[in-house]
């Protein structure tokens, strides 16, 4: 799995970058087929927003989560991603 991570008005540092390798590799565990993931973390006044698109074999997942501190934000990303592979992994294995 390759993680992309980028940030607009924010700068990406050492412990931002480990947090999220960290909590990605949460999702790999669930779901092994993860090709590509393109994460864009955007400060805007007082809200700290994260924004992900998840490449899977066949479709792409997608989600955003905004908080007033970006690890917060992060962490309710990762559950709202979590959640919809969990879904798209259940729909593969039910056909």
């Amino acid at each position: 799995m390759q993680i992309n991570l980028s940030g607009h008005h924010v700068e990406v540092t050492d412990s931002l970058r480990d947090f999220v390798n960290t909590k990605f590799a949460k999702l790999e565990r669930h779901f092994d087929h993860i090709n590509n993931v393109y994460v864009v973390l955007t400060v805007e006044k007082f809200n700290q927003k994260a924004e992900a698109t998840v490449h899977l074999n066949g479709t792409e997942v997608h989600a955003s989560a905004q908080n007033q501190d970006m690890y917060a934000s992060i962490d309710s990303l990762i559950d709202k991603l979590d959640r919809q592979i969990l879904k798209y992994k259940g729909k593969i294995t039910q056909h």
